[in-house]
């Protein structure tokens, strides 16, 4: 159940965001962006796809799973997200799903931002291109094995690179279990 949105106050408003007050509340609106999808991509042979690029807020290179906003080009307004699910998988890695299930859906930052995601999963994957992002993007692909995943991380980690929790919630929607209990 939705309740009943008070007035909007615009505190500011950059190029990608607006700072509004409700209820003396402030939190981020993002502009002409209709959703975030978020991507579980696990190959036949059992390889999570991630990747790696750097997120300026955190100022940090950052292990993630394939993400991207929905309906944020001209164009592309009314997208779907099954749609942008699909072009942000295979922009960023260069893989194509035959098939993208929706597996999850909620709010990021529930104290900062009015933002939902929604999560995939990638089934039947196939390599088609190089992936490493747009033009306006330096995108790392990496593909680890899930039993080598935690090692994986960590070693990430212990480089300095930070790691975005999203990872695992993802998998655990998906129903991608690689952490065994010790």
């Amino acid at each position: 159940m939705t309740r009943r949105r008070s007035p909007l106050r615009t505190i500011a408003e950059g190029r990608y965001i607006t700072l509004v007050e409700e209820d003396g509340w402030e939190y981020v609106v993002r502009h002409g962006v209709t959703g975030i999808v978020i991507i579980v991509p696990v190959t036949d042979d059992g390889k999570l796809v991630l990747v790696e690029q750097t997120r300026t807020a955190v100022h940090n290179r950052v292990i993630e799973l394939p993400a991207g906003m929905v309906g944020d080009e001209v164009g592309r307004r009314a997208e779907a997200l099954a749609d942008a699910a699909a072009r942000e998988l295979e922009e960023e890695t260069g893989y194509r799903a035959s098939e993208l299930v929706q597996i999850g859906q909620g709010p990021t930052a529930v104290g900062v931002s009015d933002e939902e995601v929604t999560f995939f999963d990638a089934i039947g994957l196939r390599r088609v291109g190089p992936g490493g992002g747009d033009e306006h993007e330096d995108i790392t692909v990496h593909e680890v094995p899930l039993p080598e995943l935690r090692a994986f991380l960590s070693a990430q980690s212990a480089a300095g690179l930070a790691i975005d929790p999203k990872i695992f919630a993802g998998l655990y929607l998906s129903r991608v279990m690689p952490f065994p209990k010790p």
